[in-house]
């Protein structure tokens, strides 16, 4: 399927904005339904008024490497009695990848 940009009317300011050849794709890959009713400043402005969603703050804790004891940041809050690795002792105690049968 071919797409092609297209022009859509902010539902807040009435200017009209470009819906991308590239976004619309990924609606449809996302079997998103509805066209996109604001445009990029609108909806940031949204987001900032209204404390923004959920899935755009970004949560991080601070913890200490089980292995090295460095301090590292994480993007989520580790589960009590895990170990918890900085990024260079992850990947040496990550291991092999195993094929899933």
């Amino acid at each position: 399927m071919e797409f092609q940009d297209r022009m859509l009317k902010c539902v807040d300011c009435g200017e009209d904005f470009v819906f991308t050849a590239g976004e619309q794709l990924f609606f449809h890959d996302k079997q998103f339904k509805n066209l996109p009713k604001r445009c990029k400043s609108c909806k940031q402005k949204r987001a900032s008024t209204q404390g923004g969603s959920q899935a755009f703050v970004k949560q991080e804790t601070t913890a200490i490497c089980a292995s090295c004891g460095k301090e590292t940041t994480l993007p989520f809050r580790p589960t009590q009695g895990r170990p918890v690795y900085c990024r260079e002792c992850f990947g040496q105690h990550r291991g092999p990848a195993r094929a899933i049968s």
